[in-house]
């Protein structure tokens, strides 16, 4: 293997185990068995490398979650939302670093990018599974979809991720009531 290989392979371990933030250059000979000047040839710079392996991962979880929602079944949304949750527990590393890109992407415009571009699909993807719409559909209305539905999985995460011990399951989650719209009363 290459010393470019193991650098990569390094900065993977280190996003999945410490995090963007948390990764020094110590950190990544001592994985890679590389030296501290090979990731200034091979990347140019730690950032670049932790980068190059971020887009990677994010690659990897985008992979994830688009086999779940293409997984053969019934349209039962409890199932759909259940199988996501199976993931996000099987995963936790890896939608832990998904979610740390976000906050990476503050100060980094590659970053950025690289999630708009993967929120697009998986908004596309979203809207497919949840909500039966694809290509051929208006896409205004294929993007409010993935829209809403990409907001529910984000925010079911960060609750799987946060607090496993009182996330809701899947039913629960299917089960919940939208708020009144405004000017509305609650019924029941």
């Amino acid at each position: 293997m290459s010393a470019k290989d193991k650098l990569l392979l390094a900065a993977r371990d280190c996003l999945l185990t410490k995090g963007y933030a948390h990764t020094t250059v110590r950190d990544l000979v001592a994985a890679s068995g590389a030296n501290q000047a090979s990731i200034n040839y091979h990347f140019g710079s730690k950032e670049q490398l932790l980068t190059r392996a971020l887009r990677d991962l994010n690659t990897e979880w985008g992979e994830l979650l688009f086999a779940v929602l293409e997984e053969p079944g019934d349209a039962d949304q409890e199932a759909l939302w259940g199988r996501i949750i199976d993931s996000i527990q099987v995963n936790r590393s890896l939608w832990f670093v998904n979610f740390e890109s976000v906050a990476s992407s503050r100060q980094d415009e590659e970053i950025r990018s690289m999630l708009a571009g993967g929120q697009e699909v998986a908004r596309a993807s979203l809207a497919r599974a949840f909500a039966g719409l694809g290509p051929d559909d208006d896409p205004d209305e294929v993007r409010a979809a993935g829209s809403y539905y990409f907001a529910l999985l984000v925010g079911l995460a960060a609750q799987w991720l946060a607090d496993p011990e009182h996330a809701p399951t899947a039913a629960q989650f299917v089960s919940g009531r939208q708020p009144p719209a405004p000017g509305r009363p609650r019924v029941g």
